[in-house]
């Protein structure tokens, strides 16, 4: 078998501006697994039994559904193990998980800025994906992010913010569509402080 993969926990709700305090602590929580993430091979931090092609990512995906797991989050890559948003990349991984799990087991997918050459590639590469994800998380401080998002939303593909700074969260905050996403992502990434900093922007 392949590596334990990643939980994080998620409200089903994000909470904000006009939004009781009350329904956000009594909505309901799911489990979701992040089978992989940015450890590429050969570089610091790089784990072998990370899951990286289609058959792996499956192969995770049974095992963090067995674990407890009912919602999954991956990184897509292309045959060289490079993250990669190319239509063909996210359809085999996607297609290869879903086989695996089954109906009924929200499968989604990161769009993060450093998988594409830059946003108009990024954006061009979504708008082709021939196989969709449940939901894809946008990266609120990258460039395109808006858009990128608006074009999820038309494709009929879930939206999770993810704030990492402070100036991504107003952001989010100022763009009138922010009641359409699924979920508000807290990233932490090298320490608590930033994402503290998100949460009371957000008031969460």
């Amino acid at each position: 078998g392949r590596g334990v993969p990643l939980f994080r926990v998620r409200g089903d709700r994000h909470s904000g501006p006009g939004v009781d305090p009350a329904v956000v602590r009594t909505a309901p929580v799911t489990l979701q697994a992040c089978l992989n993430g940015g450890r590429p091979a050969g570089e610091p931090g790089a784990r072998p039994a990370v899951p990286v092609t289609p058959a792996q990512l499956a192969e995770a995906a049974v095992a963090a559904l067995a674990a407890g797991a009912d919602g999954l989050h991956l990184h897509q890559r292309d045959a060289a193990g490079r993250e990669s948003l190319a239509p063909d990349d996210v359809a085999a991984a996607v297609t290869a998980v879903r086989d695996a799990v089954g109906p009924g087991v929200a499968v989604d997918v990161t769009t993060g800025l450093w998988a594409a050459p830059d946003a108009a590639a990024r954006h061009a590469m979504v708008t082709d994906w021939p196989v969709l994800p449940d939901a894809a998380s946008v990266n609120w401080h990258e460039d395109g992010a808006v858009e990128l998002a608006e074009l999820l939303l038309a494709r009929g593909v879930g939206v999770d913010a993810g704030l990492w700074t402070v100036d991504a969260a107003v952001a989010f905050l100022g763009w009138e569509r922010r009641g359409e996403v699924r979920r508000v992502l807290v990233e932490a990434v090298e320490d608590d402080g930033p994402a503290v900093a998100c949460a009371e922007t957000l008031k969460l």
